[in-house]
C-alpha cells in the first residue's frame, strides 16, 4: 500500500441509491475504522494496494466495507491537496456509483455497519468528503441534462410520475410536470406499456420501460435538455 516517501493513494466510493418507495436519493456512509477520525462518518474508502488497478481497488473496497458487488462504478475526480489528510500525504481518487436501492441492498449495508442517509440530511463527514458529495451531485445533475438517467435506479416498469420524482430528487427542486413529460417523450427513450399502476388513483398511470438500444445510443451520443422549474 506504500506508494512513495510518505505518500499513499486512496479510493473513496460515493454510492448514490434511489429508494423508489420513499422517493428519495440517498448516500451510503460508514463509520471510519482507522485514525485519524476513527468512529466518524465517512464515504466508503481504503488504500490502493501496490499491484492493484484503480477500478479493481474500488470494487474491492466497496465489497469489503459494504458487501456490495457488481454495481455501476465510474471514476469521478481526484483530490490531492497536500494538507487534506492530517494522517499523512494521501491522494484520493473518487469513484461514484448509482444503484436501485431495495431491501436487499439495505440489509447488506446494515450487516457491514454501513448506513443510508437522505441526501439532504447527511451527518458531518471527515476530511473533504462533503465536497466529494457536492461534486457527485453536480455530476448527477449534469448527467440528467445531457444523457439518459434512470436505468440503474428504477424498476423495469415505472410510471411517468416515478421518473419525474427521480429527476426532482436529483435536482433537489420541483419540476414542471407537463414540460418534463414533453421533453422526456421527445427523446424516444420510453416504451409505453398497455397496463397501468392504479395503486394511487382510480384512473391510474401508464407504465413505461426504457428502450434499451435507444438508451445506450443516447448514453454514448448524449443530448441536452433543460427542464423547467415550478
Amino acid at each position: 500500500m506504500y506508494i512513495a516517501d510518505q505518500m499513499w493513494v486512496a479510493i473513496d466510493c460515493l454510492v448514490f441509491g434511489y429508494d423508489v418507495q420513499e422517493e428519495k436519493l440517498k448516500v451510503l456512509l460508514f463509520k471510519r475504522k482507522v485514525e485519524p477520525f476513527s468512529g466518524q462518518w465517512s464515504l466508503i474508502g481504503g488504500l490502493v494496494n501496490y499491484d492493484e488497478d484503480l477500478y479493481a481497488s474500488a470494487e474491492r473496497v466497496l465489497k469489503e466495507f459494504t458487501g456490495l458487488k457488481g454495481v455501476f462504478l465510474e471514476q469521478l475526480q481526484t483530490y490531492g491537496k497536500a494538507d487534506r489528510d492530517p494522517g499523512g500525504r494521501v491522494i484520493s481518487i473518487l469513484f461514484w456509483s448509482l444503484i436501485k436501492l431495495d431491501q436487499l441492498f439495505k440489509d447488506i449495508a446494515k450487516a457491514h455497519g454501513a448506513k443510508w442517509f437522505d441526501i439532504d440530511q447527511l451527518p458531518e463527514m471527515v476530511l473533504d468528503h462533503c465536497q466529494m458529495v457536492e461534486n457527485g451531485k453536480e455530476k448527477l445533475r449534469f448527467q440528467a441534462k445531457n444523457a439518459p438517467l434512470g436505468f440503474e435506479l428504477l424498476p423495469e416498469n415505472f410510471t411517468m410520475p416515478q421518473l419525474l420524482q427521480l429527476y426532482q430528487a436529483i435536482y433537489g427542486q420541483q419540476l414542471d410536470d407537463r414540460n418534463f413529460r414533453k421533453k422526456i417523450l421527445s427523446t424516444k427513450l420510453l416504451i409505453k406499456q398497455d397496463f397501468k399502476d392504479k395503486s394511487t388513483s382510480k384512473k391510474g398511470a401508464y407504465f413505461y420501460q426504457f428502450d434499451k438500444e435507444k438508451y445506450q445510443e443516447l448514453r454514448k451520443k448524449g443530448y441536452h435538455i433543460e427542464f423547467t422549474l415550478k
